[in-house]
């Protein structure tokens, strides 16, 4: 065992110490955030009035089911196998409202519904991926070859934009087109990857977070700064959604162009990350307010870890030493091991300029302990 697995087997004993009473505590719930006192709320709460994209249909709520996969998978403990089963069966009444859904249909279902199927065989859980991966191929536009991001927003025309973070979502394409032997899913995902990859990465690796399209011819209009600090920046979470959605591409399909284009973002990601191994909201964002992203730098993490994954072993060892680095930076500074509060990882940041600012988000926390399962060589790869 080296030294980074042992590190990883250390932090992940501490991770189920407080996981078996966070799980526990919150396992009615479909969290995303915390409230001053430190407890999950719950998107799930059919009492509490909600807008059509939160709620049950709140992008996130994939990645609570996802933790206790992750962490069934290394104890087999079955309070973990029912709270995951029941957040997506609880999300699988977002199909019958329908408009509240929209590309981000990956991050909910894979790695509950999907992953369901994947560990334990459960056929129902198939389904309910399936039709997931089925809404999400419809928002495929030929023209321009991209998935459309999220629905009418007021003010804005958004008809032709897409968005660094689909690089994950498609990875539920994959997995149907391998599923079903159905090859117009994973045409619909290399079509969107190698869109993205023209038109999103820049020379230097940095990613834009939209592009915007002409909807009827597919030309490609502009880019916008989205949830970084400004048109040309580089936001520190989309630089992740990078890096690990290229490395799976790679993964499900062994085009090399996208191996190569997951490192040009990995050294991009690896020349910008600070001495503290804190990172900010965005690469490139001025000293202050100094914002930070515990999240992004999670993310990063994994991506970097499975970059690590692809390429030769002499190789391997910038991408594991930044994730290590990001990773002993969230546990040693910026992770809250106590009762104190149901999250971990603490001083996620949405956005650049909306507020709130240095929140928990459920998301931060499933990266977090994925990176951590990978380093230690625990758990099937959900992607």
């Amino acid at each position: 065992m080296n030294e980074y697995q042992e590190w990883a087997k250390e932090t992940l004993t501490k991770v189920r110490e407080k996981m078996a009473w966070v799980i526990e505590k919150n396992k009615e719930k479909i969290p995303y955030t915390t409230d001053e006192n430190g407890s999950y709320d719950d998107r799930s709460d059919p009492n509490r009035e909600w807008g059509p994209d939160d709620g049950l249909n709140w992008w996130t709520n994939g990645f609570w089911g996802g933790i206790c996969w992750l962490l069934w998978q290394d104890t087999k403990e079955p309070l973990y196998e029912e709270t995951a089963r029941k957040s997506w069966k609880k999300m699988e009444r977002c199909f019958t409202d329908y408009l509240g859904l929209h590309h981000d249909v990956g991050f909910m279902f894979l790695p509950t519904a999907v992953a369901d199927y994947r560990l334990t065989g459960n056929a129902d859980a198939k389904r309910v991926g399936m039709h997931a991966a089925n809404l999400l191929a419809g928002r495929f536009n030929p023209a321009g070859g991209y998935i459309r991001a999220w629905n009418d927003i007021p003010g804005s025309d958004t008809r032709g934009w897409a968005i660094i973070d689909c690089m994950m979502n498609i990875s539920l394409l994959y997995w149907a087109s391998e599923e079903s032997g159905d090859p117009r899913f994973r045409q619909i995902a290399v079509t969107h990857a190698d869109t993205v990859r023209k038109h999103f990465i820049r020379p230097d690796g940095s990613a834009c977070h939209i592009v915007e399209f002409d909807p009827e011819t597919g030309a490609c209009v502009k880019s916008h700064g989205g949830q970084g600090y400004g048109e040309g920046s580089s936001w520190t979470r989309g630089q992740g959604w990078a890096v690990y959605g290229f490395a799976d591409s790679y993964a499900h399909t062994g085009k090399k162009e996208y191996l190569y284009t997951a490192k040009q973002a990995a050294h991009y990601c690896i020349a910008n990350i600070p001495e503290s191994g804190i990172l900010p909201v965005d690469f490139r964002q001025p000293e202050e307010p100094a914002w930070e992203d515990s999240c992004g730098a999670c993310v990063i993490a994994g991506g970097l870890l499975e970059v690590a994954r692809h390429v030769p072993e002499a190789e391997q060892g910038i991408y594991v030493r930044a994730a290590v680095k990001l990773l002993r930076a969230i546990d040693t500074s910026r992770a809250d091991w106590t009762k104190g509060c149901d999250a971990i990882v603490q001083n996620c940041s949405p956005a650049y300029h909306d507020c709130p600012h240095h929140i928990t988000m459920s998301y931060a926390d499933y990266y977090f302990i994925e990176a951590l399962c990978k380093l230690a060589g625990t758990g099937i790869f959900l992607w």
